[in-house]
């Protein structure tokens, strides 16, 4: 059908119509209104500049009014600290995309350890995963003439000196995966073509991807080479003199090395590291065979393992207890040893925004709930920890709070979910309420403050829930396990149940419940619209997956089979066809208004997904609007412009399907 073919000019016609189709429907004076205060929102200079540290200096990426397209630029802690920082812009990516004429999108810096003197940049036309990469020299503040350039692909680069990296990249024929990343690692000097790169490591062209890297930590350099065979299981490999070494790990256990040692999270029990553990051991002691390990985490039915990070002395931890986090930390020379909190944060959401292992325990972590902005802590680990910036307050929060409610799905789960808003102490409860989920992938949906949110829906006083459904990793592995390939109809049976739970507590009725997800939790509320239409009035579906049956084949696909199950075997062909949206589209059954999002520049999640199935509901008759963005990969939008005017158009939408308070009746 013309709709798979990306830049095809049938294709393009038809979503350009539909997409000014339907903000010609919304009302010209909310969405405008409202398309201003979130831009104003997202660019006020208020906001806190996240840093990394490289070495002796911060670096930070901010976009703002002046520069859309952004500025990557640095400065001095003691410069940080100050309420005017006096920022060295290194490179200023609005005039760089004027100058040479390309749609240039940020996607980062690698810089060089521990010597911090080079970074390779990586620019993405239009936002889309595949980026160009380029060498750029920290100290002349230049890209460098004739350096390392890696064209346009899904690439995978590593420094190991000056004059080496470890690349993996579209190197021509069989050289990539069937999900169209690297499948050869290739050592790269200066001075030569890329097509002249020693061949390092290799996988199979049947796995997700496959990447190499140096670690650099001083007395400690080694290679690794790593092979993601479906997205849950890998091979780590070891270079030595002899060749690549695979360490003797199960294929389900993440691995971590931090100088001597060598920690293990795996999904299913192994060494006597329980499932969503964490143990460790010490890395020549396990090369040479012993495998008794320590435990240094031991997971319980409502806490998981969520981050590790280290400094110079210390492990840190992230851990989730019902959904709410604590961060905890123990010596790196014993860290087995008991783990102490490092900071009292109470039920918000905590995450180590950064640290400095190289240098000493330095660590920045920040926190935020619903309804307060983030702030940003500073401090040594096992010393004082104390704010250094905090985010404005960019809508009206008073009166607002958090409950924590749990649902019960088909087969008795209990399953939590956040609710927001304000709560009258008498009268009428229900409200009208947005449902965002995403069930999958073992991503964990917690607590935030988000401008755009609080403007758009918190501040007129809708209510807004997060649900925590099965399929993310809010308590551990067996969470995410529970529902994929065969068994992914529970992730439907579990938003059902937070629906059902709703409307029966009396937040809100069938037709002021509104439902939202992206990418895979665009699949959700594309299956919800099929399975159960007749429990909410209003979903939004945003970059999804909807043809079930060829997603392997589309983009990125390929790499989600471990999650989806794979179509051309019978059993989960079965399966797949009894959820997938694009072929239980009913023109029997009513369904609610459906708004369906995506980026022409979306190489992760193909746009023909979003173009097929709204095309399938136009044929059915039912009700749905479409819009499709032109630049913004995956994430939708390109830069601050672009997400104003796509939470502007999705607020102003669901306001007018759902009835609910917008910034022009308030």
């Amino acid at each position: 059908m013309f709709l798979e073919g990306i830049d095809g000019e049938e294709a393009l016609a038809w979503a350009k119509e539909r997409s000014q189709r339907c903000v010609d429907k919304l009302d010209p004076a909310t969405l405008s209104a409202l398309t201003t205060r979130l831009q104003d929102g997202l660019d006020t200079d208020a906001r806190i500049p996240m840093p990394r540290r490289r070495g002796e200096r911060l670096f930070n990426f901010w976009r703002d009014a002046a520069h859309p397209r952004g500025v990557w630029r640095t400065c001095t802690f003691s410069e940080y600290s100050s309420d005017t920082p006096d920022w060295q812009v290194l490179i200023d990516l609005d005039e760089l995309a004027e100058t040479e004429q390309e749609n240039w999108v940020w996607k980062g810096a690698h810089v060089r350890s521990p010597e911090y003197d080079r970074a390779l940049i990586r620019l993405s036309r239009g936002g889309a995963d595949a980026t160009v990469i380029r060498e750029f020299d920290l100290g002349t503040g230049q890209f460098v003439r004739d350096g390392f350039h890696i064209p346009e692909a899904k690439t995978d680069v590593s420094w190991v000196d000056i004059d080496t990296l470890l690349v993996g990249t579209d190197m021509g024929a069989d050289t990539l995966t069937d999900s169209g990343y690297p499948a050869h690692v290739y050592r790269w000097r200066r001075g030569t073509n890329l097509g002249e790169a020693t061949l390092e490591f290799s996988g199979e062209r049947s796995d997700v991807a496959v990447g190499g890297w140096h670690d650099t930590m001083p007395g400690y350099e080694r290679t690794f080479y790593h092979r993601s065979i479906d997205f849950y299981r890998s091979d780590t490999f070891l270079a030595t003199p002899t060749g690549p070494v695979r360490l003797d790990v199960p294929e389900d256990c993440s691995v971590s090395i931090f100088r001597q040692w060598i920690f293990l999270n795996p999904r299913t029990s192994c060494f006597d590291i329980p499932a969503g553990g964490l143990g460790c051991q010490l890395f020549d002691a396990f090369l040479s065979g012993d495998r008794n390990f320590h435990q240094v985490f031991t997971p319980t039915a409502r806490t998981s393992l969520q981050g590790l990070n280290f400094t110079h002395n210390y492990l840190v931890l992230t851990v989730l207890d019902n959904v709410t986090t604590r961060i905890s930390y123990a010596p790196i020379d014993t860290p087995w040893a008991p783990q102490r909190p490092l900071k009292d944060i109470g039920a918000s959401t905590a995450r180590v925004a950064g640290t400095s292992p190289l240098r000493d325990d330095e660590i920045w972590l920040t926190y935020e709930t619903f309804t307060e902005p983030t702030q940003l802590l500073h401090g040594q680990v096992g010393g004082d920890i104390t704010p250094i910036k905090t985010a404005p307050e960019l809508f009206d929060a008073r009166g607002i709070e958090t409950r924590q409610h749990w649902a019960t799905s088909s087969d008795g789960t209990a399953i939590p979910y956040f609710i927001t808003g304000r709560f009258p102490e008498e009268g009428e409860l229900a409200r009208p309420t947005l449902v965002h989920a995403y069930g999958g992938f073992e991503v964990s949906l917690l607590p935030g403050y988000y401008a755009t949110r609080g403007i758009s829906w918190l501040e007129a006083g809708n209510y807004f829930v997060e649900a925590n459904l099965r399929g993310g990793g809010e308590f551990g592995p067996d969470w995410h396990a529970q529902v994929v390939k065969t068994n992914r109809y529970k992730v439907w049976e579990d938003h059902r149940a937070v629906l059902e739970d709703l409307t029966q507590r009396g937040y809100t009725t069938r037709e002021q419940l509104g439902i939202r997800g992206g990418s895979n939790g665009g699949l959700l509320t594309a299956g919800a619209l099929v399975q159960y239409p007749e429990l909410f009035g209003a979903a939004v579906i945003q970059v999804p997956l909807t043809d079930m049956l060829r997603y392997h084949t589309m983009s990125a696909g390929a790499s989600w089979m471990a999650e989806y199950g794979n179509p051309d075997d019978p059993q989960e062909r079965a399966a797949i066809m009894t959820w997938s949206p694009l072929h239980n589209v009913d023109k029997q059954r009513t369904y609610p208004p459906a708004l369906v999002t995506t980026s022409t520049r979306d190489d992760r999640v193909h746009p023909a997904h979003a173009r097929l199935f709204a095309a399938a509901l136009e044929d059915a008759l039912q009700p749905v609007d479409y819009f499709e963005n032109t630049e913004g990969g995956h994430a939708g939008a390109a830069n601050n412009a672009q997400v104003a005017k796509m939470e502007a158009l999705i607020y102003t939408w669901l306001g007018q399907q759902l009835q609910a308070s917008t910034l022009s009746n308030r």
